[in-house]
């Protein structure tokens, strides 16, 4: 029997290893895909938004100039030193150290943001996520996912099953789609409006 891998260990080693283990800074790979997600929010701007899962801030930085107010969170300490220091001249933006979902934040929020992260949770995990999600998102707001869809070495979930499981479970329809060999991105609002029809409203 395989044991469950540990999170706070993996976490923990990549980190000391390197200050940007998944090269956000560096890979156009990257790049693409946080202007790729950045692009498919619908709205252009938010008043209130969360990303958990921010790793050192990379996206943090870049969804930070939608927004009014961000909250943006990660499991371990090292990354969220490392956002703290990205973010630090914004003043609307606050980075606190939360696990995924159980130490959810309060209140509402028009835009939430889960990327690459929701594989690392279990299958009764995942389940929990999808009902904060929902729980937690202002009238007509905005969830936005995006995961990596190749396995990943020690972890049972591919971004294919992750998203399999948040279109099931997520009780909002499904804005946009986008998929390639690499990533998915998937985008629920309880307002149907285009881009389109929101400007001109």
């Amino acid at each position: 029997m395989t044991a469950e891998p540990n999170a706070h260990e993996y976490f923990d080693g990549l980190y000391k290893r390197s200050d940007d283990p998944w090269l956000l800074r560096d890979r156009w790979y990257e790049r693409r895909k946080r202007a790729l997600t950045l692009a498919a929010l619908p709205d252009e701007h938010y008043r209130r938004v969360y990303e958990p899962g921010c790793a050192n801030g990379e996206f943090t930085a870049e969804l930070a100039g939608r927004c009014d107010a961000l909250l943006a969170a990660d499991l371990n300490p090292a990354a969220v030193e490392l956002a703290r220091r990205r973010v630090a001249d914004l003043a609307h933006v606050q980075v606190e150290q939360r696990a995924m979902p159980d130490e959810w934040p309060e209140g509402e929020f028009d835009l939430i943001v889960v990327s690459e992260v929701a594989y690392y949770l279990s299958q009764d995990q995942l389940g929990r996520l999808a009902l904060r999600l929902t729980s937690s998102l202002a009238q007509g707001g905005t969830i936005a996912a995006c995961h990596w869809r190749r396995p990943i070495e020690g972890w049972p979930f591919t971004g294919d099953h992750v998203h399999a499981e948040l279109r099931a479970e997520v009780a909002l329809p499904l804005l946009s789609h986008y998929e390639d060999d690499d990533f998915m991105l998937d985008v629920w609002s309880s307002n149907m409006a285009s881009v389109h029809q929101r400007e001109a409203r």
